[in-house]
């Protein structure tokens, strides 16, 4: 932290400081030096995490010292969860902190994903808020209500919201050229078993790939062709003819259910809930079986998956307990995300249709038994 200086030959090289934060404008570390009683702005800083409190070693002249310098616009971060301060200049008005921690029902979720930001609440004044705060900090245009992004299509009701890819779906199938052919009323015949096809006339691997790609993009706002593209996407390494009509299969469904999308409904409850299923053996090829879960938050679909599994699952049992036991692990991962979120849940609640793995999940002994035999 002397770097700016002209040490002597038998000087200390570093001095001790109080890490503050990191620069806004370049990749440098905001440290208050002890020796100086100054801030200053270093990349040549070692940090030592073996004082556990960081705070009790500030005196309060230091607090004196910070208070008088420019330390810059900054988030802080409060001690408490439930609060957080926007900027520093916010957190010396008592009143503009207060009105936060009287929001503290209200949630604000921000994403970004490279130069754009989408941010929602439940709070309108909340939105109106964080939005003349970024326009006060940032240069940058607000697009308003939020209608389209990434290729989703997002509407927004009274009553809900409604979530669709009809744009990108339009255009999938007028890439591939199947826009005037027939429509298929289901994405896959309840009798096809796609396998290896090793004797079938090969195809364009990169047609093929782009096809997938386009699909497994789409599966973002339809569940309902999830399974169909999953299993056609098993094949990307050698396809055959017979996979190909398989896809074009699922793209005149498509081309047929340009409307279907996702309807989040506002009236709804805050209770998470999980359903499994797998098939038996559904794969021709190694036998192994595909799991398929979805998840509700309220009376919405928040999330789903279709995958084939790791091991080979001897009867119907196992098949479903490995199904049961994945959409567990989800349901977990997704409640603890709700905890952060300030949304607790006591209970989760996960449905299996076969009796026989219920039971063994109740039983430690034979769940243990069971996963051993994978």
């Amino acid at each position: 932290m002397r770097d700016r200086e002209h040490v002597g030959q038998f000087d200390s090289r570093s001095d001790e400081g109080i890490f503050l934060g990191y620069c806004i404008d370049s990749r440098a570390f905001r440290v208050y030096n002890n020796r100086t009683c100054s801030v200053m702005e270093s990349i040549n800083v070692v940090v030592d995490e073996s004082l556990s409190n960081e705070a009790d070693f500030i005196s309060n002249d230091v607090y004196e010292t910070l208070s008088d310098q420019d330390t810059g616009d900054v988030i802080e971060e409060n001690s408490s969860d439930e609060d957080t301060d926007i900027s520093k200049e916010e957190k010396n008005k008592d009143d503009e902190q207060d009105s936060w921690q009287h929001k503290g029902k209200h949630l604000l979720v921000v994403q970004i994903y490279v130069d754009d930001i989408i941010f929602g609440s439940t709070s309108p004044a909340l939105v109106n808020e964080f939005s003349d705060f970024l326009q006060s900090e940032f240069e940058m245009s607000m697009m308003g209500e939020l209608t389209f992004f990434l290729g989703l299509q997002v509407r927004q009701f009274e009553h809900g919201i409604f979530v669709s890819q009809t744009k990108y779906a339009s255009n999938l199938v007028k890439k591939f050229g199947l826009d005037s052919a027939k429509h298929s009323r289901t994405p896959m015949s309840t009798t096809t078993r796609l396998s290896k096809d090793l004797d079938g006339i090969s195809i364009d691997q990169t047609l093929y790939r782009s096809v997938i790609g386009s699909l497994l993009y789409l599966t973002a706002s339809r569940p309902d062709i999830a399974f169909s593209v999953g299993v056609c996407a098993r094949y990307q390494a050698n396809p055959k003819e017979s996979h190909l009509t398989a896809v074009k299969r699922v793209i005149k469904y498509i081309n047929g259910t340009m409307g279907y999308g996702i309807w989040l409904s506002k009236d709804t409850n805050s209770n998470l809930a999980g359903f499994s299923d797998a098939d038996w053996a559904g794969c021709a090829d190694d036998r192994k079986s595909t799991s398929g879960e979805c998840f509700y938050f309220g009376n919405n679909l928040v999330a789903w998956l279709s995958k084939k599994q790791n091991s080979i699952s001897l009867s119907t049992t196992d098949t479903e307990y490995i199904a049961a036991g994945s959409a567990c692990t989800q349901l977990l991962w997704m409640k603890q995300m709700l905890d952060d979120y300030g949304l607790p849940q006591e209970c989760i609640t996960l449905y299996c249709d076969n009796t026989s793995a219920i039971n063994i999940s109740k039983n430690p002994v034979r769940a243990t038994l069971s996963h051993k035999a994978h």
